[in-house]
């Protein structure tokens, strides 16, 4: 059976009792891992000011995976727009391109992806403002990157780098049905976030995308991934006790008590109220925990809902090396 290509999403996630140094070694060694396994990319997050993330700059870890990787695309899933100036963002991207040719991804993404504080912290504006400049800003990254059809005057004096012979593939994320508007519009690959956005607007915003596509020189058609949070293991007991940590997390995130990732036992031990027992039941850590065969037949489901090009898989967890063996067990069953 021939299925469509599977990425990586990986936020370098911070353990209890680890450091940022053990957590981007292990991402290190999950992005290798895909690389040698078959997967298409290897996207990395942007966040910032988060006790379990060491993923707060993309454009530096992207450089150090793309150099410690043969094959695999390597890219941003995202860069928050909002929390840089767009003309740096463009010279990062342009560089990153110029060392790996035909390797880089640029995932653009709208939210500021923290606290309002944090993300005046890195801007030193409003990020209201931030998020109103987008539109404009996001032009301005397209047209410092090769795209012809945006120029405008005030960067007409500028380049992105002295002498390109390609650029990154720029794509445009979201978690709403406003990120599948702008992709659609500019003729842009499209990524959905339904690890983190299950219940939302995904069946709208996959019609919205596909509907009102304009073709563009580079994507003629549209190119939609779809992403979604797994975690396969030996038996289905397994895999739910090894995503206990990633509900946890998902916990820590909605309720404000932030703190590196848990042990399974340590996860499994946790008293939860029942308001906290009602938000995971929300917001459930891990969307398809089992063996690899349960785990491919969710992804198929998932594909065939939203007649995805693509998918990429999220998951936190742990300890990498529970990553590595859910992504080998994945690739087997899935044919990579």
């Amino acid at each position: 059976m021939s299925r469509i290509p599977l990425s990586v999403l990986d936020l370098a996630t911070v353990r209890e009792g680890h450091d940022s140094a053990d957590a981007l070694r292990g991402t290190t060694e999950i992005a290798q891992a895909a690389d040698e396994l078959g997967y298409s990319r290897f996207w990395v997050a942007e966040h910032h000011n988060m006790p379990a993330v060491a993923s707060t700059s993309p454009p530096v870890l992207i450089a150090h995976l793309a150099a410690h990787t043969r094959r695999i695309r390597v890219g941003s899933g995202g860069v928050m727009l909002p929390n840089h100036m767009p003309f740096v963002v463009a010279e990062q991207f342009a560089l990153l391109e110029a060392l790996h040719p035909g390797r880089i991804d640029l995932g653009i993404g709208r939210a500021p992806g923290t606290d309002q504080a944090t993300a005046a912290a890195l801007r030193g504006v409003s990020p209201r403002l931030a998020v109103e400049q987008f539109p404009d800003h996001l032009g301005m990254v397209l047209a410092l990157l090769g795209d012809g059809r945006v120029a405008p005057e005030r960067i007409e004096q500028l380049r992105a780098t002295p002498a390109p012979q390609s650029f990154p593939e720029v794509w445009m994320l979201g978690s709403s049905t406003y990120g599948a508007q702008v992709a659609a519009a500019l003729g842009l690959p499209f990524c959905y976030a339904y690890h983190f956005a299950m219940s939302g607007d995904v069946d709208s915003a996959v019609h919205i995308y596909r509907s009102g596509f304009q073709p563009s020189p580079r994507f003629p058609e549209p190119h939609l991934m779809i992403s979604a949070s797994v975690l396969a293991a030996e038996t289905t007991e397994e895999a739910r006790y090894l995503a206990g940590p990633s509900r946890i997390m998902a916990l820590s995130l909605r309720t404000g008590r932030l703190g590196p990732i848990v042990s399974p036992e340590t996860a499994a031990a946790v008293e939860l109220s029942e308001l906290d027992r009602s938000v995971l039941n929300q917001l459930p850590g891990t969307q398809y925990a089992g063996t690899a065969d349960e785990v491919v037949a969710g992804l198929d489901a998932l594909a065939e809902r939203t007649g995805a090009d693509e998918l990429i898989l999220a998951g936190a967890v742990y300890d990498p090396g529970t990553r590595r063996d859910s992504l080998a067990r994945i690739a087997k069953a899935w044919g990579l």
